[in-house]
């Protein structure tokens, strides 16, 4: 799954943004039938690399992926795993796209 989302900050102002929420981001309440738990992430340069445990009653799936941010815009590239049989890859673009996009505000 791909997103890509528009920003008017400056790159280390979204890095910044980012790194300050989004445990706290994906952790809340997502909106999907999965509970969600932060398990990695690591900056190198303007991408961020990071794992997410989705837990769907007694099945647990990773979501790995990246965020790379660049000068007007970032792009999050993820594999949904096993969540991706329960929720469609548009649901899924607009959760966490509207995440992301919620930390930049």
């Amino acid at each position: 799954m791909r997103v890509t989302i528009s920003h008017d900050k400056t790159k280390q102002e979204v890095i910044d943004a980012i790194d300050r929420s989004f445990d706290k981001a994906f952790e809340a309440d997502s909106g999907l039938p999965a509970k969600l738990t932060v398990q990695q992430k690591s900056w190198q340069g303007a991408t961020l690399t990071f794992a997410i445990t989705a837990k769907v009653g007694p099945l647990s799936s990773p979501i790995k992926g990246t965020v790379e941010v660049r000068d007007h815009d970032l792009t999050i590239d993820a594999d949904l795993g096993m969540l991706g049989n329960f929720v469609s890859e548009s649901t899924a673009r607009e959760m966490i796209g509207g995440k992301i996009k919620g930390l930049l505000t």
